[in-house]
């Protein structure tokens, strides 16, 4: 059984600019420590966003199988995703989200909602746009009526105004390309 990572990882160790590399060594702490959820849960809502940021950013260097340690923290990483005023953490939560599994019977229609509209804000940021895009895709081939307002949409939208980011997963989606 996984023991408790608190007392190897504090906030101070996740305050400040961080580069790659002590992103990387704090996974590798993890890892020996095995508790991803755990870990997430003890900082993905630190008031301090850089506690946050980066501590998200740790569990972005995951494998599937690590990622998936924290399933049962799917809605918590989405509220946040919804909530948190930093567009770094907004980012790195719905990362981690698109890894998780997302079933047909727990589409939240808040998050879908809150999906398409930061994926048509022109003002976002293109790596969220990006990333709601492909979770309101993942969340609409659910169902055949709202796949098609999915496709309306993107098909009305201007996409000259668009990142290139965001014109690539629209294209995708559009040819039937993203799974």
């Amino acid at each position: 059984m996984p023991t408790s990572i608190v007392p190897m990882i504090t906030c101070e160790q996740l305050k400040g600019a961080y580069s790659e590399g002590e992103a990387l060594a704090v996974y590798h702490e993890v890892c020996r420590q095995g508790d991803f959820a755990a870990f997430c849960r003890e900082f993905m809502h630190n008031a301090d966003y850089q506690v946050a940021r980066n501590a998200l950013w740790c569990l972005t260097k995951a494998s599937h199988e690590e990622i998936r340690q924290c399933q049962p923290l799917l809605h918590q990483l989405i509220d946040l995703a919804m909530t948190t005023a930093n567009s770094s953490v907004r980012r790195l939560s719905l990362n981690v989200v698109e890894r998780l599994d997302m079933p047909e019977d727990d589409v939240r229609s808040d998050f879908l909602d809150f999906c398409f509209a930061h994926f048509a804000d022109i003002a976002e940021y293109p790596g969220i746009q990006s990333l709601c895009l492909k979770l309101a895709h993942r969340m609409c081939r659910f169902y055949p009526e709202l796949m098609g307002e999915l496709k309306r949409t993107l098909e009305a939208m201007e996409i000259s105004e668009y990142s290139p980011a965001l014109r690539s997963v629209r294209s995708r989606i559009l040819s039937g390309k993203l799974k």
